[in-house]
């Protein structure tokens, strides 16, 4: 699971630097790439993006063997970069291709607004992993008309004809994931997850008959596979070498294997053995194997994500999309936040969750902030700042779970400039130097609280399925709110000041309980359209958990809402008070998901976390209107370039940064294109 980062909060984090203390064994790598000082994260931006760099701190503090590592495990990563455009949309390889085409061999006039818009478009596109917005799951709407790419087609030889062409244009196909209740949501969603007329009523029929061979350790059915219909029939098409995407698995697991010849220890290449085998066969008993030899490898200075992992993108939560995030440990930092995975059982112990929900034995739960050194699939450009993993509840409550903060994209976010959106809209001066001088540190430990105590808290009662089976479509954003909510209840708590985490615990929770607030209640809002319901599952929790507190705090005036000239504000009164109904809800969210109660998911979601106040709404979205910066934002990532010795072996690397967008969108295009544009 993993925690991602909004500007709409203007937010902002703590700078995390490497430790420098540690010298490195003599057989470093050159680095020859010296990072400067006033390094540059502004890369460019359009539409509603924002495209930044990032560093890769304590690079040179590896040795050769590790770096080699790190590089053969970000090209693996690299090489399944198609499989999630593919997963995305049927379409989005064909169309991809299509505008590339366009964009390189074009030679008319480029200064034409149709141009600019067809270049905005195309950025949008790559940015997204296909043509559906990475957030909203609206298809983007291209600003030129069709005539116009018929044009630009004919006069660079390109084919793009049919459906592929149409539905750029067309109401077709609009809604990537539709979560929309009272709908055929598998059927509604343009995700290529499920072949055509496959149905709910298919897809929970055909995984109600599955049977795990220990109903204890259920598998992840579903996971890395397509579900589609032949003859009538439901089929299962595998994602491994020889089955589906394969061509780009067989270069990922060539990668892989290049990995495990320089692992760090034993544990670590047994367990990117278990990876490779997993990608081979797709056997579901070998992932699990694998995370849980993933999850106690915990010994080394490098670390990595790779597979089909997170399930946002499936309406009903089975399939994994493809992501890999390849890591270097930030020593320092990671030191001083272990404290909270040593005292991870008292957290458990004193939450207000019922005594049967909470585990008795909290286990092997580790945090680490770590500096990204690559990222492909699902985790760009569009970058998480937090992940929380294994998914499987099983493995987290017998294993434990692996929790990193991304320190080196926190950092990026936050010297890329602020946008003046805070001081619009704090309540007032009180508010604003809470969040100026206590922010930062609050957003850092949320982020920590969620993943490390959230996501590993809470136990299922026996019996019980997982929660993609008994919360269906609303599994996503209840175990999101839960794992925010645990952040929310400990951020008001003195024993992070007794712990060493903070300062003073009562400003850093208050400004943590401002930003949360003010973030669910109005600016996320500028994220949609006008007239749009909220949709993705992390916008549906910060809203549900905002409006129900806020809704339940109406009769103490906990949080006030307030109009002045003309403009609308959230006050906290009572920060007591909403620290106690924070933690009505947590114990409310957690027996939700114990019990498998899917009634009362439904009208918590649906009462709370979808309906938009349209004119408070449309109020944000003309107050929004002053600034220029984009609302979102994501990443170029640095290329690691070995350098040869006379004998064709790696001797040391450069770190290069892209120019621009394009530059880098084209180069992976043109060496990691390793699917056929229909799969």
């Amino acid at each position: 699971m993993k925690k991602t980062f909004f500007i709409a909060m203007a937010m902002s984090g703590l700078l995390f630097f490497s430790c420098k203390d540690n010298q490195p064994e003599k057989d470093v790598a050159q680095l020859e790439t010296v990072e400067s000082n006033e390094f540059d994260y502004n890369v460019e931006s359009f539409g509603d993006v924002k495209i930044l760099r990032y560093q890769i701190p304590g690079w040179d503090q590896l040795t050769l063997k590790e770096q080699k590592l790190v590089y053969y495990l970000t090209q693996a990563g690299l090489e399944g970069r198609d499989i999630m455009w593919d997963q995305n949309y049927r379409h989005n390889l064909t169309i991809r291709k299509a505008l590339e085409n366009v964009y390189e061999n074009y030679k008319g006039d480029k200064t034409t607004e149709d141009w600019k818009n067809f270049e905005t478009y195309l950025k949008r596109v790559w940015f997204s992993n296909g043509i559906h917005h990475h957030y909203s799951n609206d298809k983007l709407k291209p600003e030129f008309s069709s005539e116009y790419l018929k044009q630009l087609l004919t006069d660079t030889n390109t084919t793009l004809e049919g459906e592929a062409f149409e539905v750029i244009f067309n109401d077709k196909d609009s809604k990537k994931v539709n979560q929309a209740k009272g709908v055929d949501n598998v059927a509604e969603s343009a995700v290529n997850f499920y072949g055509p007329n496959v149905t709910n009523k298919d897809v929970e029929s055909f995984y109600a008959k599955k049977k795990s061979p220990n109903p204890k350790k259920p598998l992840s059915f579903g996971l890395n596979s397509k579900l589609v219909k032949e003859n009538g029939e439901l089929k299962e098409l595998v994602y491994k070498s020889g089955g589906l995407y394969g061509p780009a698995i067989d270069k990922i697991i060539g990668w892989l294997e290049k990995a495990q010849g320089v692992a760090e220890n034993k544990a670590q290449g047994d367990a990117i053995g278990l990876l490779i085998e997993y990608y081979k066969t797709g056997d579901l008993q070998t992932w699990d194997d694998y995370n849980v030899a993933w999850t106690a490898a915990t010994e080394g200075n490098i670390d990595y994500i790779n597979s089909f992992i997170e399930v946002y993108n499936d309406p009903l939560g089975y399939r994994g999309s493809y992501e890999t995030i390849v890591q270097i440990k930030d020593f320092d930092m990671s030191e001083k936040m272990a404290v909270l995975s040593e005292n991870a059982q008292w957290f458990e112990d004193n939450s207000p969750l019922t005594d049967e929900h909470k585990k008795k034995n909290v286990v092997g739960v580790t945090y680490k902030v770590v500096n990204v050194a690559g990222e492909a699939g699902d985790a760009s450009p569009s970058t998480p700042i937090g992940v929380n993993l294994p998914n499987a509840n099983w493995i987290r409550a017998e294993v434990g779970s692996k929790s990193v903060s991304l320190g080196n994209i926190i950092e990026a976010y936050n010297n890329a400039g602020s946008t003046g959106r805070l001081k619009e809209f704090v309540h007032d001066e009180e508010e604003l130097e809470l969040e100026e001088k206590y922010g930062q540190k609050a957003d850092k430990l949320h982020t920590a609280l969620h993943e490390v105590i959230g996501h590993a808290s809470g136990q299922l009662n026996p019996g019980v399925g997982e929660t993609k089976e008994t919360l269906k479509n609303y599994a996503s954003t209840l175990e999101e709110g839960r794992a925010d909510l645990v952040g929310l209840y400990y951020l008001y708590n003195p024993k992070l000041q007794e712990l060493g985490l903070v300062d003073d615990w009562k400003k850093v929770g208050m400004a943590a309980y401002d930003g949360y607030i003010r973030n669910g209640l109005m600016t996320q809002l500028i994220r949609l359209n006008l007239g749009d319901d909220v949709e993705e599952a992390h916008m549906r929790n910060r809203q549900w958990v905002s409006a129900w507190v806020y809704e339940k705090g109406k009769a103490d005036n906990v949080i006030e809402k307030i109009t002045r000239d003309g403009k609308t504000y959230f006050n906290i009164n009572d920060y007591d008070k909403l620290h106690d109904l924070f933690g009505q809800l947590l114990r409310e969210t957690q027996r939700i998901k114990s019990e498998g109660d899917y009634a009362a998911v439904e009208n918590l979601v649906e009462t709370y976390g979808v309906k938009v106040d349209q004119k408070l709404h449309e109020e944000i979205l003309e107050r929004n209107k002053q600034f220029t910066s984009a609302p979102y934002s994501g990443f170029v990532n640095p290329v690691l370039v070995p350098k040869m010795d006379d004998n064709g072996e790696i001797e040391s690397f450069t770190i290069e940064q892209p120019n621009n967008f394009a530059e880098q969108m084209f180069f992976y295009s043109k060496n990691y294109s390793n699917l056929p544009a229909v799969n």
